[in-house]
């Protein structure tokens, strides 16, 4: 994923003429830790995990992004995923920088008091590199509330009352209204823009969904309330498919009970990674990367592919995509809508004062559509794609930060 990423800042930087120096000051994580974590388990035992922060870039302010809890987390899925941050914040215009970490343990196989340990440990283990104006996790694969509630009250011990210290919180500890639906919010009025650039309404539209988690699930709801067919759903365990479209709310009450789409009698069954390539006229991949890759992308049959998932497209498979004629809206502006409610989390946190779920709403959406736009104004001007453009802004706006702050020596026109 780290050399996925690196391929595309490399276009984009090639696209602003940068110079290599400044290239490499921009790429570059402006620190990365690591620290060891043990534990007593239920039983008694030792147990040892690795956590992980890499903090990219402060060039436009504190910096920010999730904490994943998985088995594969390692300091280089860190490093990709603190750098697309870095130009995810810039591209919606939030006052933040880059930053993304984890832990690489297995939440499925952990008790609850097992996940609090090691959280906790993790927070004083990084204690003095996070803060409300230093860096802010959120939640990210296999996190949750109810963990940044845990972050928010270990971190609280040794610094006093810090809410704004972590974002995604239940509302009982300061969290935002809307934040839980935020991603798939986002996903749901930056598709509406894009219907809008292919001249087609809700109603003309069937939507496949790969993932019914957070995102997943949400976006097919606030999708479906538009009028559109949610037509095939997907998880790890297995799908589910109606040509009418999915009755989505009872699709959700299902999952919560069974924890996964495969078996819900309101639709087919049929193999979950078969939804890359159904017949619609959306795909929302919206589970983990490298969904769309070079074995399958010449089966994909959506016209438009909104990206809920970070890097579920591999860059071949991009490529064959653009010079078909798809329209893919990237990951780094797709699924911002997270990253923007937090920042509206943290700014309620530092007021102390709370916004009303209507107001999140309009604020996110007037945030989602600004960014789509000022992505597509980029690609007509330069003759890009998408995801390249998406890339070119965000440099664009992190560079002019960074060079306003004199300490890259280099005056560039950006």
């Amino acid at each position: 994923m780290l050399e996925d990423s690196h391929y595309y800042f490399q276009k984009a930087a090639d696209v602003l003429n940068l110079p290599g120096r400044l290239r490499e000051i921009l790429w570059i994580p402006i620190r990365t830790v690591k620290v060891d974590l043990v534990i007593d388990d239920d039983d008694g035992k030792l147990q040892h995990y690795q956590g992980y922060r890499v903090q990219h870039n402060k060039a436009r302010g504190p910096m920010k992004g999730g904490l994943r809890y998985h088995p594969d987390m390692d300091e280089d899925h860190a490093a990709a995923l603190a750098n697309l941050m870095t130009w995810k914040t810039a591209i919606v215009d939030i006052p933040f920088g880059g930053a993304k970490g984890g832990i690489n343990c297995d939440p499925l196989t952990m008790s609850e008091n097992e996940l609090n340990k090691v959280t906790r440990r993790f927070v004083e283990q990084t204690k003095e590199i996070i803060g409300p104006t230093i860096d802010i996790p959120a939640p990210d694969v296999n996190t949750n509330p109810k963990i940044m509630g845990w972050i928010m009250d270990e971190y609280s011990k040794y610094a006093g009352f810090s809410p704004a210290v972590v974002t995604g919180k239940p509302l009982e500890l300061f969290g935002s209204e809307g934040r839980d639906e935020a991603t798939g919010r986002g996903v749901m009025v930056v598709l509406d823009e894009a219907l809008k650039d292919r001249g087609k309404s809700w109603q003309d539209v069937r939507v496949a969904v790969h993932g019914f988690g957070n995102v997943g699930s949400n976006a097919a709801r606030l999708i479906a309330q538009q009028g559109a067919k949610i037509v095939a759903v997907a998880d790890h365990l297995g799908g589910v498919s109606n040509d009418e479209g999915l009755d989505v709310e009872a699709l959700g009450l299902w999952v919560a009970e069974h924890r996964s789409v495969k078996g819900f009698p309101g639709g087919a069954a049929f193999n979950g990674p078969e939804v890359i390539m159904w017949d619609t006229d959306v795909l929302i991949p919206a589970a983990l990367e490298n969904a769309i890759t070079e074995d399958n992308v010449d089966e994909v049959r959506a016209d438009i592919i909104i990206e809920g998932a970070n890097g579920p497209t591999t860059p071949v498979a991009h490529e064959v995509l653009v010079k078909r004629g798809v329209l893919v809206v990237p990951d780094i502006l797709a699924n911002a809508g997270g990253v923007t409610v937090s920042y509206f989390e943290w700014a309620q946190n530092i007021q102390q004062f709370r916004w009303k779920k209507e107001r999140v709403d309009e604020e996110l959406t007037h945030k989602m559509r600004k960014a789509y736009a000022a992505v597509r104004d980029v690609a007509e001007k330069e003759n890009i794609d998408m995801r390249i453009a998406a890339f070119v802004l965000g440099i664009r706006r992190v560079g002019k930060a960074a060079t306003s702050r004199s300490y890259i020596p280099e005056k560039i026109k950006l």
